[in-house]
């Protein structure tokens, strides 16, 4: 086999079918009888270099490629005799080289699959900061940490693969935590599973905990490169319903949650300050770190650290350390500091006298008017 087709990337499967798999391919493409696949191969991965990036078209391209690769490969002697479970495995291992090769020019490879990326992420850190079980309706019985967390570390795993089925495993391996969580509070306490009615609220809160990097073009790139023949039956639903949850999430408001509108505004405007506070903090610590503005003397070195390695500039400088041109600096920060804990405070009174105020309505007003069921707001979303 040519040396270019490398075993490099086989440590990477996400089990051990999918070794079994590219190795069970590699190995065939080292035979000299296969010379003419690898020729193949090699060609269609070169021919994504003359085009520019388009992903519906070069999904269908690759689509296509799987289709015709796999016909050559049924009637190839190498084959000869082979079982469906061997051809299988072959195109598998297949997918993986080619897409693996071809990753940095299909995946995110838009600015429009990178700003939706990006919106996606801002917005579910906004939502850490106050989501709770009960916004989704989540029964007390399937709030069991230990499984969420478990969930989100597989859900978190899907950016670190290359390979569309791997990406798809980490997916089928955090909803089947789900399932398992769902089953076992069925049977230890009569719970009475109504399918996407408790498994959808669940997945949307473990995606939002998750935070996983690049949801979207995560989900765009098994989509169009994951062989269709496979993306079918359970694999099929639990892709799908990730894709609901991304939805769900960007369309998410007050009226998609069980949460008065105005808590919920008053929570995203804190989220959004609190951001902003720690962006601002970070920018003008990373700028004041490049700036070469401590003589040596000073006990800062010419990045701006102090002696004791703080990132914090003169935290523990003398004050006999300090110099004239020091001083347009520290004002600098303590007027930015100043202004950050007033804005800070102000929104902290108008939140609580806000709060105090619903608390008051409500009491006079014992009707509810948010939705009684999850799945009609996951409709409406």
């Amino acid at each position: 086999m040519s040396a270019s087709m490398d075993t490099s990337m086989a440590a990477t499967s996400c089990s051990p079918s999918t070794a079994v798999s590219f190795y069970d391919f590699l190995d065939r493409m080292r035979n000299p009888a296969s010379i003419d696949l690898v020729r193949s191969i090699k060609s269609f991965i070169v021919s994504f270099s003359f085009y520019a990036p388009n992903p519906e078209n070069d999904g269908k391209r690759v689509q296509e490629f799987y289709l015709a690769m796999e016909n050559s490969i049924r009637d190839h002697q190498l084959w000869s005799g082979a079982s469906e479970e061997e051809i299988d495995y072959s195109m598998e291992g297949l997918e993986k080289y080619v897409m693996t090769k071809l990753f940095s020019r299909t995946f995110a490879c838009t600015a429009e699959d990178s700003k939706i990326d990006r919106e996606i992420a801002e917005k579910i850190s906004l939502l850490q900061t106050f989501l709770k079980p009960e916004h989704l309706d989540i029964p007390a019985i399937l709030r069991n940490e230990a499984s969420w967390l478990l969930a989100e570390k597989e859900l978190g795993k899907m950016n670190a693969y290359k390979a569309p089925r791997e990406k798809l495993l980490c997916i089928i391996n955090c909803c089947q935590v789900i399932n398992n969580l769902l089953l076992n509070a069925s049977i230890s306490d009569n719970h009475t599973i109504a399918g996407a009615d408790d498994f959808l609220p669940v997945l949307i809160y473990v995606t939002i905990k998750a935070n996983p990097p690049q949801l979207h073009s995560n989900l765009m790139f098994i989509q169009l490169y994951r062989r269709q023949a496979k993306l079918i039956s359970e694999e099929a639903y639990y892709f799908t319903n990730l894709a609901s949850t991304k939805t769900f999430i960007i369309d998410l408001h007050a009226k998609s949650l069980s949460i008065d509108e105005i808590e919920f505004e008053e929570n995203m405007q804190m989220a959004r300050l609190a951001n902003k506070v720690i962006d601002e903090d970070y920018n003008m610590r990373d700028g004041m770190m490049r700036q070469k503005v401590i003589a040596p003397d000073t006990g800062m070195n010419l990045k701006g650290r102090s002696k004791s390695g703080s990132s914090y500039p003169f935290m523990d400088v003398e004050a006999s350390d300090l110099t004239v041109g020091d001083v347009e600096m520290l004002l600098k920060l303590y007027k930015d500091m100043v202004n950050k804990y007033t804005d800070m405070c102000a929104s902290y009174r108008h939140l609580s006298s806000s709060k105090s105020e619903l608390v008051h309505l409500k009491g006079n007003n014992t009707s509810s008017n948010q939705p009684a069921e999850t799945s009609a707001r996951l409709d409406r979303a």
